[in-house]
This record gives C-alpha cells, sequence and structure tokens, in this order.
C-alpha cells in the first residue's frame, strides 16, 4: 500500500541500527573456514540474510510517494546550458579582462583547488539562477554575508574570487570549467569521455600547421573559453547525429553558437580562423590548441 508524505507516522518507516540489528543478522548467516597458514575465508548465505531482512525490516512498509517531496538533482546532473542562461536573465553579465583571467587561473594551483573552486561556484549560480542579485556585489563577499559560507572556504578560493563581481560568474564558469579539463589532460586523464567519438577524429599535418598559424598571431582567449563551452555543454549531450554533423565547418558552427548568445565573433576569428577545420577535428583541436598556449607560455 502507498502512503503520502503528510500522512507518513513512525510505523510506516524503516529504522534500523547497523551495528545493533544489521550485523548480528548478517553475521548470524556466516561461515568461517580457516586453513592452516591461510587466511580466513567467510562464506554468506545471501539467500537467508536477503530473507531475513525483508521479513525484519520491509514486510508489511508502505511505498511512500514522491507528490510533495522536494527533489534534490545531483550537481553533476544539471543541465548548465540552461542555468548560465537563467543567471544572465537575472543578473547582467560581462567577460573578465584578460590580466583577470590569468591572475585567477595563477591562485588555483593543482587540480583539486580548480574542482574545489568550481563546485563552489556551482552553488552560486544555483542560486543567482533562482534569486537574482546585484551585477557589481563582490563574489566573495556574496559567498560570506548572502550565502554565509564563509567557512567553508579555503583562502586561495577567497583570493581568487575577490577578483569577481557577480556579473563575471559565467565568465567564471567558462574559465574554471576549462581549467579543470586542462588539468586533467595533464594528469593524463580524459575530461571529454562523455562526447561522441566522431568528434575526436585525430588531426592532419595540415590542420596542426593551420592552428599554429592561427595561435602564433592571435591568444583568442575568450573565443577559446567559448569553444570549451560548446564542447561540455553541447557536444558532450547526446545529439541526433544530423544536428551537429562531423563534416560541418567547426568556424562556422562555432560563430553560429556565438551568434545565438547575441555575442559579438572577435574580429581575428572572424577574419583568420582556419576555415579547413571540422567538427570531426572538434576535441583534438582543442586539446593541440591548449598544448600549443602551454608549450608557448613556457618558453616565454
Amino acid at each position: 500500500y502507498k502512503v503520502s508524505p503528510a500522512d507518513l507516522t513512525d510505523l510506516h518507516v524503516i529504522r534500523y541500527e547497523l551495528e545493533r540489528d544489521l550485523m548480528p543478522l548478517v553475521l548470524s548467516n556466516t561461515q568461517y573456514s580457516i586453513e592452516k597458514g591461510q587466511e580466513t575465508l567467510y562464506e554468506y548465505d545471501l539467500p537467508k540474510i536477503q530473507q531475513q531482512i525483508i521479513s525484519h525490516f520491509l514486510l508489511g512498509k508502505p511505498l511512500i510517494t514522491v507528490n510533495g517531496i522536494p527533489t534534490l538533482v545531483n550537481r553533476h546532473d544539471r543541465n548548465y546550458e540552461i542555468i548560465l542562461k537563467d543567471v544572465k536573465a537575472k543578473v547582467k553579465q560581462e567577460p573578465l579582462q584578460t590580466l583577470t583571467l590569468f591572475s585567477v587561473a595563477g591562485e588555483l594551483h593543482s587540480y583539486s583547488e580548480v574542482c574545489e573552486a568550481l563546485s563552489t561556484l556551482e552553488v552560486v549560480l544555483g542560486f543567482l539562477a533562482m534569486t537574482g542579485g546585484e551585477p557589481h556585489i563582490q563574489l566573495s563577499c556574496y559567498l560570506e554575508e548572502v550565502l554565509q559560507m564563509g567557512d567553508q572556504m579555503a583562502q586561495h578560493i577567497v583570493k581568487a574570487f575577490s577578483m569577481c563581481c557577480l556579473k563575471h560568474c559565467v565568465a567564471l564558469w567558462q574559465l574554471l570549467a576549462s581549467l579543470k579539463s586542462e588539468n586533467m589532460l595533464r594528469l593524463k586523464r580524459d575530461p571529454f569521455a562523455g562526447v561522441s567519438e566522431k568528434y575526436k577524429q585525430p588531426l592532419g599535418e595540415e590542420e596542426h600547421r593551420l592552428l599554429t598559424a592561427f595561435f602564433s598571431k592571435n591568444s583568442a582567449d575568450t573565443f577559446l573559453l567559448e569553444m570549451h563551452e560548446f564542447l561540455v555543454l553541447v557536444l558532450k549531450k547526446p545529439n541526433d547525429p544530423d544536428t551537429y554533423r562531423p563534416d560541418w565547418g567547426l568556424k562556422d558552427t562555432l560563430v553560429s553558437y556565438l551568434e545565438r548568445k547575441d555575442m559579438d565573433i572577435p574580429p581575428d576569428v572572424e577574419d583568420h580562423f582556419p576555415e579547413e577545420l571540422c567538427l570531426s577535428h572538434y576535441v583534438e583541436a582543442w586539446k593541440f590548441i591548449i598544448a600549443f598556449k602551454q608549450e608557448r607560455g613556457q618558453r616565454q
């Protein structure tokens, strides 16, 4: 039988203590065998354990209907394409200056620090998408005074977030999400495991040459962040094969994406980004660009 949350009583719910109720039940249905010089072997009577758990704890308990129960969604399962749109609708957003991008990245020295900062920011985005906020409030102040999270933040996050205001939250999310992927590459992990193989085709010599030529003359830092955002928010989702065909031009697809977001296309991208690259090269192109810029940064 079923019971609504409003009608629940103590008799309806399953209550147990691990040490007092479950462990004796498991141990009473476990056999031990010891051989000289060998480890103790445990053999569990799983069907009997299951039968006793059902009869002691589950029998006679109702199903609880979900109507009226607040639902929690794992943050990893939230649709950030929609959340970022909601934030933009509630709080006017602006890009971060290039110097600030480098300064924030410089405060986060490891993969764990980047993940911690990104997780904290995603809490902020969830609130802003629902309630909005004053664009010029400093992000660290918002966390400490409005969300009361001051005691939960490490000093490097406070310092990094003090460089940004609420009007920078979307740009900051783009930066931290990209830094997370870059750190995963450095740790030999795949940040794009959920992206279809049709967008992971290797680059040829000509594509390497074209990308090297473009990024030797143009930094295009903001465009790179948009490129990564499209990768993790759009291409990572299961799409119909014709929604983003692998033989479509990478540049044309990204320009169209930016136009749908009412963004200006950087002149150097519009004039000089190689037309020859296809969506099939997307993941490997992004990896190559990141590796190229990191190598150039080390030489400088």
